[in-house]
């Protein structure tokens, strides 16, 4: 049977040949499996060569301070946190809530949980006093751990339970995690873990619906991170960036399983508010070797003069969002790295990707990952050059799909069968590569034409005065319905007729008559998740009056932008 360090180590020696990695590459397969004590304890942690490395370096940009703390001392932290756990009565199986920012105890939550059994559900500090209540109700919360200015939403949610935090409490009925450093150091697991234990409950950004809770296992995330851990090029020692805030699954993606996987540092640069020139001069600064991060702050990062930035990155990478062609040759004309874009949902790892050394099409999202098996399917099931992107399930399945959606009755669904079905739309080229399309619910038709948001959009983006973009029908009595742009622009750029109508004309010039925006609006910004995704459901709702126009700066018709 393949070991996780065996499955590590083909993929870092394939890792600039996907072909070769597809076809060598094997899913390890334990029985019984707990990555927190047989990887990183004993492996990373006990490794002479790597348990004095860093495994977490955090840069608090306000204070200028610095924070690493080695993987022995944070498997000791952990041990020593778990042991706490245990005294205070969590027991394998029991569920907690994790509400907390880029601080030390995060990691060391996760990992102790992790040993003891107890299943973690991360969220955003983002979330309000209701969110959270959902959360802590559907997700059978037994105890949350958070930090002291969480604290009062909390109670507000009306949770009752075991509530930790770090720091002295302020609040009635909270405990503080303080004392943990005097718990012992060595810690003895219960009994055996087995590898479809439930280790992680995410609930979905809710782009389009109420949130589903996702359910991973201690074999889907952590073996599957080895998908995400190709697609970002890690290697061991490397100083891996991940721009994500906690709570959101490409946080345990990037900022702990696969830099983990690979024996590299997890870097977190800190800011109150993002400032993309103080990130870049923090990279430079602390010599980061691979950065990822969303489409929000790329396009926020090509607005510096990056020739100017002294860096020692080797890879670069995007998820979250599909990011436009144009942003891209703006980083690779700067620095001479191309960003290579990644696909997955919280239901999985990295699935799709521009793998390292593969030479795609400017726009693609790439091709499968080794252990993914990967089909386009129209709505009969049949393959198809664009439709649904599905997973290949039965002998085939990935071990980074999830076991499956929680639902109310306990009870397991969406991850069985033949198929997985993503709910995204793609255009596989001749050469296998994929390009998005959209979600399944945001291609529209316009007379017998299907348009696709995201072209749309990466047009719009190209104008200098653009910074976001997200087009969505908009109702017509002829062609069903015809693009309307919600543009936010750069900052200086004038929210008036001239720019609009330099911007109407751009994109006539770049795209066929039928996908002619229609109507063009200003807005100071778009609408979006938590996890910072463009929420196209509210855009589509504003002519029902369902939402606010407080946004909207100015508006243009065709006739106005064309007269």
């Amino acid at each position: 049977m393949t070991t996780l360090l065996e499955a590590r180590d083909f993929l870092l020696a394939h890792r600039d040949d996907l072909d070769a990695a597809r076809a060598g590459f094997r899913w390890p397969e334990p029985e019984n499996f707990n990555w927190a004590l047989e990887w990183f304890d004993g492996v990373l942690a006990a490794d002479p060569a790597m348990r004095d490395r860093p495994a977490l370096r955090i840069v608090d940009c306000a204070t200028q301070t610095e924070t690493s703390i080695s993987f022995a001392e944070l498997s000791e932290r952990s041990n020593r946190l778990a042991n706490t756990l245990r005294g205070l009565g969590l027991e394998r199986g029991d569920r907690l809530l994790l509400l907390m920012g880029n601080e030390p105890l995060l990691w060391e939550v996760m990992l102790a949980a992790f040993k003891l059994g107890v299943v973690v559900i991360p969220a955003t500090l983002l979330l309000t006093a209701s969110e959270l209540a959902d959360r802590i109700a559907r997700g059978g919360v037994r105890a949350v751990v958070t930090e002291a200015g969480q604290c009062e939403k909390v109670d507000e949610a009306g949770f009752t339970g075991l509530r930790l935090v770090s720091g002295a409490p302020e609040r009635t009925g909270w405990m503080s995690l303080d004392d943990r450093q005097t718990a012992s150091a060595r810690f003895e697991p219960d009994g055996e873990t087995r590898g479809d234990d439930p280790l992680l409950l995410y609930f979905t950004s809710g782009t389009t619906a109420k949130p589903k809770l996702v359910l991973h296992t201690h074999r889907t995330y952590p073996i599957g991170a080895l998908t995400t851990m190709y697609w970002l090029g890690l290697r061991p020692g490397d100083v891996h960036l991940n721009v994500s805030s906690p709570g959101w699954a490409k946080h345990a993606w990037s900022s702990f399983f696969a830099p983990w996987n690979a024996g590299a540092c997890v870097l977190i640069i800190n800011q109150a508010r993002f400032d993309a020139k103080v990130l870049l001069a923090a990279i430079a600064r602390v010599g980061a070797t691979t950065l990822c991060a969303p489409p929000t702050v790329w396009r926020h990062i090509v607005q510096e003069d990056l020739r100017s930035v002294r860096h020692a990155l080797r890879e670069l990478c995007a998820a979250g969002e599909p990011l436009n062609p144009e942003v891209i040759e703006q980083v690779r004309a700067a620095w001479g790295l191309r960003i290579r874009d990644g696909y997955g949902q919280t239901e999985t790892t990295a699935m799709v990707a521009n793998a390292p050394g593969l030479e795609t099409t400017p726009g693609s999202m790439g091709r499968p990952l080794p252990g993914y098996e990967i089909e386009i399917l129209d709505a009969d099931d049949q393959p198809s050059t664009e439709g649904e992107v599905c997973v290949r399930l039965g002998a085939k399945r990935p071990a980074g799909l999830m076991a499956g959606y929680l639902r109310d009755d306990g009870m397991l669904s969406g991850a069985d069968g033949a198929i997985y079905r993503t709910g995204d739309v793609a255009f596989r080229d001749d050469a296998g590569g994929l390009t998005f399309v959209g979600r399944s619910d945001d291609v529209f038709k316009s007379s017998d034409y299907r348009i696709s948001p995201f072209e749309l959009e990466s047009v719009l983006i190209e104008h200098e005065s653009v910074r976001e973009a997200a087009v969505v029908p908009l109702a017509d009595p002829l062609r069903l319905a015809v693009p309307r742009a919600f543009v936010a622009l750069v900052d200086g750029a004038r929210a008036d007729l001239e720019t609009a109508r330099s911007i109407h004309a751009h994109a006539a010039k770049r795209l066929a008559p039928f996908k002619r925006i229609r109507e063009l609006v200003i807005v100071s910004e778009l609408p979006k998740t938590v996890s910072g995704k463009i929420r196209r459901v509210e855009l589509r709702r504003r002519e029902s009056g369902e939402i606010s126009d407080d946004m909207v700066l100015a508006q243009f018709t065709e006739r106005q932008l064309a007269e």
